[in-house]
C-alpha cells in the first residue's frame, strides 16, 4: 500500500522554530551565571552542551542544497533532517520526525543490532540517503520508509507494515527503493507502488542483503547488497548462522529478563557460511560468484564498476593475512585476480577503492610500505605508481576530481594529534606534491560532493566546539553550515571562564618510541599543592585518543572537580604507521601495559601529582586494559572503574580476535598471558566493575566470570550493572547516573 500526502512544511517549520524559540527562551531565563561550575546535570540535559552539531551532512546531487540530521532544542537526542541552501546560507526543516511518528516505536532486534554496531545513540531520523537525481531524499523513520519530493517537500509513504524495514536505499537511477526486511531482499518500484522479494528463503539462521555479526561490528561493513550503477543487478550476500555457536545470553530489562539464544562467532569457532549473489532484474536469473574453494573467508568489500560489467570483490583469509582483489562477471559469476595485498601480522581493512571513469584504472590504498598510503593501478592490477608516500598515514580518500586528475584525502602527516585535508595529482608524476589544505591547530574531518569541487569541513580543537562550513577546494569558507560560536548564546559560554585547555606532550616507551599524550590540570592550579590523578585508558588497536579537538563538558567535568586528568596513546593504538600498531601482534597486554605503565610513572613523577592518589578508568577494551593494569601495576592504583571489559579473548568474536591474536588453538599461550583471569590472585587496590547486562558484543559472562573468581578467593571489589543496556550505557539518566557512580567512586578513595 502506498499513502501519498503532503507533509504541512510551513507548519512543521513555524512549529519547530516556535518551539525552539520557547526552549530558548527557557533555558535563558534559567542561564547559569559566566563563571559557573559544570555539573554531571548540565552534561547530560538539553540544549547540546558543545552546540548545535549537524550530522549526516550529504550534498543534493546538483550541489545546490546541503542537508543534515540537527537534534531537536528541546531534545538532543531526537534528530530531524535540515536542508541549507549553498546559494544564500539559508535553512529550512524538511522533515520533523515526531510529525510522522510523536510516538516512541520499539526497534526491531535487527535494528536494535545494527543501531548498536554503529553506535548510534540518537533517535527520530538516523540515516536517510538522495537518489541520484536529487529530486527526493529517502528517510527510514521507526521501521518504515518514507520519500521527501525535492523541491516541493511532498512525502510519500512507502511502506506500513508490522515488520521493520532495514538499511534502505535508493537505486542508482532513483527509480526503486531497496530494503530488507525479515531478512530477505526486496525492491519497491516507485512507479508502480509494487513490492518485489528478491529472495524469499530468509529467516532463522539464513539471512540475504545482510552483513554478519562480525562485518558490522570489525569490518566496518554495514550493508550486504550492493546496485549495479545501471540498476540491472543487484549482488547480495546470503549468509547461513547455523554452523555459528549459539551462546544463551540473559538479557536482563528492568522489569523481566530473557535468554536470548545469540549466535555469537566466539575466537577459534565456525564462522558464517556465505555466498555473493547476483540476480539480474531484467529476467530474475541469479548468478553465484565463484569465491573459490575456500568457504572459511571473509566477504570484506564489494564495489562496481562505473560500467556495470563487473563486480569488484576483496576476499580476506580467515587469518587476515590476505586480501585479494577479484572481478567478477555478473552474468557468469566467474572471477578474475587483480590484485592481492599480503601480511606478515595482519591487514587492516578500507574503503579506499575508487573507480575512474576516464582511465582503465583504479585508485588503491595499502600500508605494505608500514603506512596507509595510495596507490593507482590499471583495471588489470598492474601497479601503474604509489601517489603518496612516506612515515605517516592517509586516512581516507574523500573526493577524486577525474577531469584534473586530483585525489583529496584525510591523513596524519604533520602530527598523530591532528588530521586535515590534503590534495595530490594522481596523474602527473612529477607535478605529485601534497598540499595541505585544512589549518593547522586542530582536527578535521570532511565531506565531498561528487565533482570534489567543494567540500564541508567540520573544524573543533580544545577550546572550539565543533564548527561546520561549506569551502572551496583550496580552502577558503564559502558559507557557515552551522559557525556554533561560543558567545553569549551558546550553552556552554556560561562555563567558558572555568574552561580547561589540556597540555599536550611525549614521553619515551621503553623502546624510545615517542607516545603523545593529554593532561589537564585542576581548577585554580596550584603548583605547590599535591592533587590526585586520574588516567583515562583505551590503549586497543583501532583508536587513539590523543588528539586537538573538542571533547565536550565530560572531560571538564574532572579537572573541576580537582583532578589531574591525563591520557595516553600507547603502541598498539593507530595512526601512527604499521609498525607501531604491530606490536601488540599475539601479545595482546604486553606492549599495551608496559607504555601505560610508563605513562603511571610520568604521572606520579609530577610535582604536583600525590603519587599514592592515582586512579584508573576505561571502557571496553579500555576496561581490559583498566583491568590488566590494577593487576599488573608494580605499586597499586588507589582505585580503578572497568567498563565492560574483555576478561578473556576466547571470549572475544573470531575478526577482531584472531586478527591480533590468531586462534586459541594457535596461539594457546598468548590467550593465557592475555587472560585477566591468570592474574586475579595479583589484586591489590579498590575495584569497581561495570557492565550492561543485555551487552551483545562484549559477552555479560566476561564480567561474571571474574566477579566468581574475585568470590571464589575472597577477594573484595564492588560493581554495577544497568539493566537493559547493551555494550554502551545509553540514555540521558542513566549517563547522569553512570558519572555520578564514577565520582562518588573516585571521591571515596582518592580524596583525602
Amino acid at each position: 500500500m502506498t499513502i501519498t500526502r503532503h507533509l504541512p512544511r510551513h507548519c512543521a517549520f513555524f512549529a519547530a522554530l516556535i518551539l525552539a524559540m520557547m526552549t530558548a527562551s527557557a533555558y535563558a531565563q534559567n542561564t547559569p551565571p559566566p563563571g559557573a561550575k559544570l555539573t554531571i546535570e548540565r552534561v547530560y540535559s538539553d540544549p547540546a552542551l558543545s552546540g548545535p552539531t549537524p550530522r549526516g551532512l550529504k550534498f543534493s546531487p546538483d550541489g545546490k542544497m546541503l542537508t543534515f540530521l540537527r537534534g531537536k532544542e528541546d531534545d538532543y537526542l531526537q534528530q530531524d533532517l535540515w536542508a541549507m541552501s549553498v546559494q544564500d546560507g539559508s535553512t529550512r526543516l524538511l522533515f520533523d520526525s515526531k510529525v510522522l511518528s510523536p510516538k516512541t516505536v520499539e526497534l526491531s532486534e535487527e535494528e536494535k543490532g545494527r543501531r548498536e554496531r554503529q553506535r548510534i545513540r540518537a533517535r527520530g531520523i538516523v540515516h536517510y540517503s538522495w537518489d541520484q537525481q536529487g529530486k527526493a531524499i529517502l528517510v527510514p523513520l521507526d521501521g518504515d520508509l518514507y520519500t521527501v519530493s525535492i523541491p516541493g517537500g511532498k512525502v510519500r509513504r512507502l511502506t506500513q507494515t508490522d515488520a521493520y524495514e532495514t538499511d534502505a536505499k535508493f537505486s542508482p537511477r532513483g527509480n526503486k527503493i531497496s530494503f530488507i526486511r525479515d531478512r530477505n531482499l526486496y525492491v519497491y518500484d516507485l512507479a508502480t507502488g509494487q513490492e518485489q522479494a528478491i529472495t524469499k528463503d530468509g529467516g532463522g539462521t539464513i539471512a540475504n542483503g545482510m552483513a554478519e555479526f562480525v562485518a558490522q561490528e570489525e569490518m566496518d561493513r554495514d550493508t550486504g547488497y550492493w546496485w549495479s550503477p545501471d540498476e540491472r543487478y543487484i549482488a547480495y550476500e546470503r549468509y547461513d548462522e547455523s554452523p555459528v555457536e549459539i551462546i544463551n545470553r540473559m538479557e536482563i530489562g528492568a522489569k523481566s529478563a530473557r535468554i536470548v539464544p545469540q549466535r555469537y562467532p566466539r575466537a577459534g569457532q565456525p564462522n558464517v557460511t556465505f555466498t555473493l549473489n547476483i540476480v539480474d532484474l531484467a529476467d530474475h536469473s541469479q548468478t553465484r560468484v565463484d569465491l573459490g574453494r575456500n568457504d572459511d573467508i571473509y566477504l570484506a568489500r564489494v564495489n562496481w564498476d562505473r560500467d556495470s560489467q563487473s563486480v569488484l570483490v576483496q576476499r580476506e583469509n580467515r587469518a587476515q593475512t590476505q586480501l585479494d582483489l577479484l572481478r567478477a562477471d555478473p552474468k557468469t559469476g566467474q572471477t578474475t585476480p587483480v590484485l592481492t595485498e599480503t601480511a606478515k601480522t595482519w591487514i587492516n581493512l578500507s574503503s579506499d577503492f575508487h573507480s575512474l571513469k576516464r582511465r582503465k584504472a583504479f585508485l588503491w590504498s595499502s600500508e605494505r610500505s608500514g603506512f596507509r598510503h595510495l596507490y593507482l593501478y590499471t583495471n588489470t592490477g598492474k601497479l601503474i605508481r604509489q601517489i603518496t608516500h612516506g612515515d605517516w598515514p592517509v586516512s581516507a580518500i574523500v573526493g577524486v576530481d577525474e577531469k584534473r586528475g586530483l585525489v583529496y584525502f584525510t591523513g596524519w602527516r604533520k602530527t598523530p594529534i591532528e588530521q586535515h585535508l590534503f590534495v595530490t595529482s594522481y596523474t602527473n608524476k612529477k607535478n605529485a606534491r601534497i598540499r595541505q589544505i585544512t589549518p593547522d591547530g586542530g582536527s578535521w574531518s570532511v565531506t565531498m560532493d561528487a565533482k570534489a569541487r567543494r567540500y564541508i569541513g567540520r573544524y573543533s580543537d580544545p577550546d572550539t566546539p565543533p564548527q561546520t562550513a561549506l569551502y572551496t577546494t583550496k580552502g577558503k569558507r564559502i558559507a557557515w553550515v552551522e559557525e556554533n560560536r561560543l558567545d553569549e548564546t551558546h550553552p556552554y559560554f556560561p562555563y567558558k571562564d572555568t574552561h580547561i585547555t589540556p597540555e599536550f606532550g611525549t614521553i619515551k616507551a621503553k623502546d624510545g618510541t615517542a607516545l603523545h599524550y593529554m593532561l589537564y590540570k585542576p581548577a585554580n592550579f596550584d603548583p605547590a599543592k599535591r592533587y590526585p590523578a586520574i588516567i583515562n585508558v583505551y590503549g586497543g588497536p583501532g583508536v587513539h585518543l590523543v588528539r586537538r579537538a573538542w571533547r565536550g563538558g565530560t572531560d571538564q567535568l574532572y579537572p573541576q572537580a580537582g583532578y589531574v586528568y591525563f591520557r595516553l596513546d600507547n603502541r598498539g593504538s593507530n595512526n601512527r604507521g604499521k609498525a607501531f600498531e604491530d606490536t601488540l601482534y599475539h601479545a595482546m597486554a604486553g606492549v599495551e601495559v608496559e607504555d601505560q605503565l610508563a605513562g603511571l610513572n610520568f604521572v606520579r613523577s609530577l610535582p604536583y601529582v600525590d603519587p599514592k592518589r592515582v586512579g584508573l578508568h576505561g571502557w571496553s577494551y579500555g576496561g581490559y586494559m583498566t583491568l590488566m593494569l590494577t593487576l599488573r601495576a608494580p605499586d597499586p592504583f588507589a582505585a580503578s572503574i572497568a567498563g565492560a571489559p574483555v576478561s578473556d579473548w576466547s571470549l572475544y568474536d573470531t575478526h577482531y580476535t584472531e586478527r591480533y591474536m590468531g586462534t586459541p588453538q594457535d596461539n594457546p599461550q598468548g590467550y593465557k598471558n592475555g587472560s585477566v583471569m591468570s592474574y586475579l590472585d595479583d589484586l591489590r587496590s579498590p575495584l569497581l566493575m561495570i557492565h550492561g547486562m543485555a551487552d551483545d558484543n562484549v559477552i555479560f559472562a566476561n564480567s561474571t566470570q571474574v566477579y566468581a573468581a574475585l568470590q571464589e578467593k575472597d577477594l573484595p571489589f564492588e560493581m554495577m550493572t544497568y539493566p537493559g543496556q547493551r555494550h554502551g550505557v545509553r540514555g540521558k539518566a542513566q549517563r547522569k547516573h553512570l558519572l555520578h557512580l564514577f565520582f562518588s567512586y573516585f571521591d571515596r578513595y582518592l580524596k583525602e
